[in-house]
């Protein structure tokens, strides 16, 4: 096989600057996918599939995203129908923009919304929590109604009613609100969970991506 061959069957794993780059490296791996982390946009852009990890503060990932000048390839990728998953801030990054502290960050806009706080007594949301995927979800395809993933966040997406009126697939979990755990429209993917962190469910969701990744 040529080095082209193998590059277009390859997960790129973006590095911006932030997320669990070799925990999600080796998740994927250990999914059967050939995974490199890179900062190459060229890389990220010819891959099979992208993504797009993320930890810590909206403003600070999206800091990260256009100082490599990635925001323009995972557009690209979306807009032609090549697979991305975002995870974490990762995800939230997607959508219009963040809300943290008063100041709003402009995100990718690839998705509608906003991500703000969650309304919740006890922040971050922490640990280990079910999740409700619809009916006709891929990334959940074959998994137990109670499957649990594991969460890291204080912010989120809390109107999937209109997210879901966009078009998406919106998979929710309940934390002080009804707020958005994974979304899925087109070739994107994305969860706020970190399904690298989510043993064998996550192990389970990531190669259900996989197999779209690979169609």
């Amino acid at each position: 096989m040529s080095e082209r061959q193998r590059a277009s069957k390859r997960i790129v794993v973006l590095d911006y600057g932030s997320g669990n780059l070799r925990s999600a490296e080796r998740a994927l791996e250990r999914a059967g996918a050939d995974v490199v982390v890179t900062d190459d946009l060229t890389a990220a852009a010819e891959a099979a599939g992208l993504v797009v990890p993320g930890v810590g503060a909206f403003a600070a990932c999206m800091a990260g995203i256009e100082a490599l000048g990635a925001g323009p390839v995972i557009a690209e990728r979306v807009a032609a129908g090549r697979p991305v998953l975002g995870i974490c801030v990762g995800m939230q990054v997607l959508f219009d923009h963040g809300d943290e502290h008063g100041v709003v960050t402009k995100g990718l806009g690839l998705l509608p919304g906003g991500v703000t706080m969650l309304p919740a007594e006890r922040l971050p949301h922490m640990g280990w929590n079910t999740v409700r995927p619809p009916r006709g979800s891929a990334l959940f395809a074959g998994l137990p109604a109670d499957a649990r993933f594991y969460f890291v966040h204080s912010y989120g997406v809390t109107d999937p009613v209109g997210l879901a009126a966009a078009g998406a697939t919106v998979t929710t979990a309940e934390h002080g609100t009804e707020f958005v755990a994974a979304v899925e429209r087109g070739s994107l993917s994305a969860a706020q969970f970190h399904p690298e962190k989510s043993a064998d469910a996550g192990a389970a969701l990531l190669r259900n991506w996989l197999t779209k990744v690979a169609r």
